[in-house]
């Protein structure tokens, strides 16, 4: 599925569950009429801001039953910095009734990787790491695990193809922000070519 960071005027494709909305403390939509979001945490703004994510998250906590993920905080192009940063988190997250995602970013590590306290990892990083082999060696960790898999910053044919190799649940981008009455149309061919490609790869047997 592709979750948007942008939400279009018409809700209807959002509402049918075709596509989700991927969430932050700085974009903020009404979820009235949504089908499926997630909640990234913003930590790629300089705006970000502990006290206000937190809160953010807690007056949310009635819709976590439709929300795929709850982001833990991390840290851009830094994974020993993520592990550190969102360590204290994962629990309370948890607590809130939120699934949790972990960011996989640059310098992975499967063995201080948090597998046991969190439902998904996030592969962030820069677009070397996400388009490299470590990325799609930490997919492999995670399925293995039985967690699911999602893939940030995805606005093209290209990425959408190379997440759906990976194995990958789940896509974010901002695609549907610039003209959205041509590119809705176009995200709709590029998803529907994903899928034609997830049914070869596991025809194949991957």
């Amino acid at each position: 599925m592709y979750l948007s960071g942008h939400l279009t005027r018409d809700r209807t494709p959002f509402g049918a569950g075709e596509f989700g909305v991927m969430l932050t403390p700085n974009n903020n939509y009404d979820l009235t009429g949504i089908a499926v979001w997630a909640a990234d945490n913003g930590c790629f703004s300089n705006r970000w801001d502990q006290q206000r994510w937190w809160a953010w998250l807690q007056r949310r906590a009635h819709l976590a039953d439709r929300c795929l993920f709850a982001v833990a905080p991390d840290v851009v192009g830094d994974h020993q910095a993520t592990v550190a940063k969102s360590a204290p988190w994962i629990e309370p997250m948890r607590q809130l009734g939120y699934s949790v995602a972990f960011v996989a970013q640059d310098g992975w590590d499967e063995q201080t990787t948090p597998w046991d306290g969190i439902d998904w990892l996030f592969i962030g990083g820069s677009t070397a790491f996400k388009e490299g082999p470590v990325a799609a060696a930490a997919a492999r960790a995670a399925q293995q695990r039985g967690k699911r898999v999602h893939m940030g910053r995805v606005n093209s044919g290209r990425r959408i193809a190379w997440a759906t190799a990976l194995g990958c649940d789940t896509v974010d981008g901002t695609f549907l922000a610039f003209g959205p009455d041509v590119n809705l149309p176009r995200l709709r061919r590029m998803m529907r070519r994903s899928d034609q490609l997830h049914l070869m790869i596991d025809e194949s047997g991957r």
